[in-house]
């Protein structure tokens, strides 16, 4: 499968993209320029708004209202009216942070990592966001990644992309929290690839970006490789389903790292691609938010 160009957009760092079905529209932010964008599925009406810091990635709420990843912490936005309110700081850390990868999982929680400016060893960490609270979940993360949840709600996946693996956390049917240990489900060093942004389909399949490859590709609930969809571009960062039948798989790219020859060489990166894909995705998860 290839993917074809859906917005032309040369983001230097696009991420987080998400599929908000009852809007119709999609989501996606570009972490360095602070911005979440938003259009509808033929790539019309396109708008953005600026936070004015690194904003990485969003979770649905409701029908008018997101809760943003962003430098300060997480950020109530209510989409119409542009309305803003940090709901939860991040905590202070010994090195600055940005946060990075994230998704709603099961329960109505929200589960984002966060990462050092420079990626810094270690820096960073993987958090789960719920009843107000948030629960640091795994310390010493350089780069957290592939947060993606299986479609019971039984399993979380992420990944810190300098190892090159995949790792699967068993959830708690009744809370959505992490029980025991996180295990390896798909060891990606032997083909050098490093995992970026995920998102599972309804099959309970997982598409994983991969950086520095040029691919989307799809991993069974064992973690056995099936599939990819291919992108004229390296840097894939992010994949999120949507339209109306949930089979056009979205993807964001970006032009970190490439210096101007690079960037000549590859003039579709950072663009947004989509790709129509055999089996459908399913609609994300929803976090709960108190009402103020």
């Amino acid at each position: 499968m290839i993917a074809d160009v859906f917005l032309d957009i040369p983001h230097e760092l696009g991420e987080g993209v998400l599929w908000h079905e009852e809007r119709g529209e999609l989501f996606w932010c570009s972490i360095h320029d602070g911005e979440l964008h938003a259009c509808s599925s033929d790539g019309e009406n396109h708008r953005m708004w600026r936070f004015g810091e690194a904003v990485s990635a969003t979770a649905i709420v409701d029908r008018g209202t997101l809760l943003v990843a962003t430098a300060s912490g997480l950020v109530r936005f209510d989409i119409d009216v542009d309305d803003r309110e940090v709901v939860c700081p991040f905590p202070e850390t010994p090195i600055p942070v940005r946060p990075n990868d994230g998704r709603a999982g099961p329960n109505g929680a929200f589960w984002i990592g966060t990462m050092g400016y420079d990626a810094e060893p270690a820096a960073g960490a993987l958090y789960r966001f719920a009843g107000g609270v948030l629960h640091a979940k795994r310390h010493d993360m350089t780069i957290p990644n592939a947060a993606c949840f299986s479609p019971e709600g039984d399993w979380a996946y992420f990944a810190d992309t300098p190892t090159q693996s995949i790792l699967r956390w068993r959830l708690d049917p009744d809370g959505g929290d992490a029980i025991g240990a996180p295990e390896l489900l798909i060891d990606l060093r032997p083909e050098n690839l490093k995992p970026d942004g995920a998102v599972t389909d309804t099959e309970g399949c997982i598409w994983n970006a991969q950086w520095g490859a040029g691919r989307v590709a799809r991993y069974d609930p064992n973690g056995r490789y099936i599939e990819s969809v291919t992108l004229p571009t390296a840097h894939v960062t992010c994949p999120a389903f949507g339209g109306a039948d949930m089979k056009t798989l979205f993807v964001t790219t970006a032009r970190q790292d490439m210096d101007a020859a690079a960037r000549r060489a590859d003039p579709l990166a950072g663009a947004i691609f989509a790709a129509e894909v055999a089996v459908a995705g399913r609609p994300e998860f929803r976090v709960e938010l108190a009402r103020p």
